[in-house]
C-alpha cells in the first residue's frame, strides 16, 4: 500500500501504540457509562478521574479544573461562547491570526450586543505592541490569543500578555492546542484564566479535549443536559477517548524536551535547503514551535505542490487543516502583511515523533526537482 511519508504533524497525530493499549479495554469489556452507580460505572468514573488528572498535571493545573470536551473547537466554543453568556456584552479581542473555531464564535457575538477587536501582528505573526496597548485601553472584557500558532509555530508570550489583560480586568483564554507536547506549558506561571488543548495533536484519539479553566471564572455551558463536567459540559462521557488523552498527555510532556531538539534540527535542515530555491520562511525571526515551517516560492501555487509532494510521496499542507476547502490565502500571513500571490504559494511541513533524517533528506531532494520543474514549465509558458 502507499504510504507517503507523514510532514502534515500540526494538523493530526498518528495514535501512540501505548495510547492505543490503555484505550482498548474501555472499547471492549469496560463498557460502563461513569455516572452509574454500580461497579462497572464506577470502574469508569475511576478511570475518567485518573485521566483528569494526568491532564491537569500536564500543563501545571488542578485536576478540577480540566473540563473535558469532544475537542479544541468545542473547548474554544466554550470559553468564548460561555464567558460571554454570563456577562453584559462589551469588547471581546482576538489576535488576527486565531484558528477559526476562535474567530468565528468572537464573531458570532456581535448578534448579541458585542463588539469584536481583532488584535494586530507585525511581520513575524507576533502580537503588535502598539495595538496590544489601544486594545487594552478600550477595556476589553474577553481576550482570546493562541500560544502557538498552527500554520506558522510562531509563540506568543502569553505570560506577559495575560499580566496586563488581568490588570486592565480581562478574562484571558488561550488556545494552546498545538504547544501542548511541544513546549512547556504551566497553567498557573502563565496567569490565564483558561487554556485549550487536545488530544489528537499529542498522539491521542481523535475526538477528546479539555477547557482548563480557573474555578472563579463564570461560565454557561454550551451543552445541557445530566451535568457532568461540572455542569459545564453535559452528555455521557467518551470513557475510552479521555482515557487516551490522559495517556498521551504523560507521554508527550516525558519526551518532550528530546523530542524539541531533534525535531528542532530536522526542521533547520529542511529551511538550509529552501533558499537555493528561493523560498522566503515566514516567522524565521520569532521564537516557534521546533516542529513547524511554513514557507512559500514566489508563482508557485502551494495546493499545487501540496498535490505534486503528496503523488511523489510526502504529506504536507498548504495550512490549517480546518481551512482546507478554503481557496483564500492563510488569513494568518495576510495579517502578517504578506501579498496575496506569494500567500497562496505557502507549503506547511510540520514534523512529529516518527520523523526521520532519511525522510526529511528525501523531502528536501523531492522538493527542490519539483520546484524547479514547476519553475521551467512556468518559464517555457511565457
Amino acid at each position: 500500500m502507499f504510504a507517503p511519508a507523514y510532514l502534515d504533524w500540526n494538523a493530526t497525530t498518528p495514535l501512540d501504540p501505548v495510547v492505543r493499549e490503555a484505550m482498548l479495554p474501555w472499547l471492549e469489556m469496560r463498557y460502563g457509562n461513569a455516572s452509574s452507580r454500580h461497579e462497572y460505572g464506577r470502574q469508569a468514573r475511576a478511570a475518567i478521574d485518573e485521566a483528569r488528572a494526568k491532564v491537569a498535571a500536564a500543563v501545571g493545573a488542578h485536576q478540577t479544573e480540566v473540563i473535558f470536551t469532544s475537542g479544541g473547537s468545542e473547548a474554544n466554543n466554550l470559553f468564548i461562547k460561555g464567558a460571554a453568556s454570563v456577562q453584559k456584552p462589551g469588547t471581546v479581542a482576538v489576535s488576527a491570526i486565531e484558528h477559526p473555531c476562535v474567530r468565528e464564535p468572537a464573531r458570532q457575538l456581535r448578534r448579541s450586543g458585542w463588539t469584536l477587536r481583532e488584535i494586530a501582528v507585525d511581520g513575524e505573526g507576533r502580537i503588535d505592541a502598539d495595538d496590544w496597548r489601544a486594545v487594552l485601553a478600550a477595556r476589553p472584557a474577553l481576550v482570546s490569543v493562541m500560544a502557538a500558532n498552527n500554520e506558522t509555530g510562531v509563540l506568543q508570550d502569553i505570560a506577559a500578555l495575560a499580566r496586563e489583560a488581568r490588570s486592565s480586568g480581562a478574562w484571558f483564554h488561550s488556545d494552546a492546542v498545538q504547544a501542548l507536547g511541544k513546549v512547556g506549558l504551566d497553567f498557573r506561571a502563565l496567569g490565564v484564566h483558561a487554556m485549550t488543548l487536545s488530544a489528537h495533536k499529542i498522539g491521542g484519539p481523535l475526538g477528546a479535549g479539555a477547557l482548563v479553566v480557573d474555578k472563579r471564572v463564570e461560565l454557561a455551558p454550551l451543552i445541557a443536559g445530566g451535568g457532568q463536567e461540572r455542569g459545564l459540559r453535559s452528555g455521557t462521557e467518551n470513557v475510552a477517548a479521555i482515557v487516551g488523552f490522559g495517556v498521551a498527555c504523560e507521554r508527550a510532556v516525558s519526551r518532550r524536551d528530546g523530542e524539541a531538539v531533534r525535531l528542532a534540527a530536522l526542521r533547520d535542515r529542511v529551511e538550509a535547503a529552501l533558499p537555493a530555491w528561493g523560498a522566503k520562511v515566514f516567522s524565521a525571526g520569532a521564537a516557534r514551535l521546533p516542529n513547524t515551517s511554513f514557507f512559500a516560492v514566489e508563482g508557485i501555487d502551494g495546493e499545487t505542490l501540496v498535490g505534486k509532494l503528496d503523488r511523489a510521496g510526502f504529506a504536507c499542507a498548504s495550512g490549517s487543516a480546518c481551512s482546507s476547502a478554503d481557496p483564500e490565502p492563510s488569513h494568518a500571513l495576510l495579517a502578517m502583511g504578506v501579498s496575496p500571490e506569494l500567500a497562496r504559494g505557502a507549503l506547511r511541513v510540520s514534523l512529529g515523533r516518527d520523523t526521520t533524517a532519511e525522510e526529511v533528506e528525501r523531502f528536501v531532494a523531492t522538493f527542490g526537482r519539483i520546484v524547479g520543474e514547476l519553475k521551467n514549465l512556468a518559464a517555457i509558458a511565457v
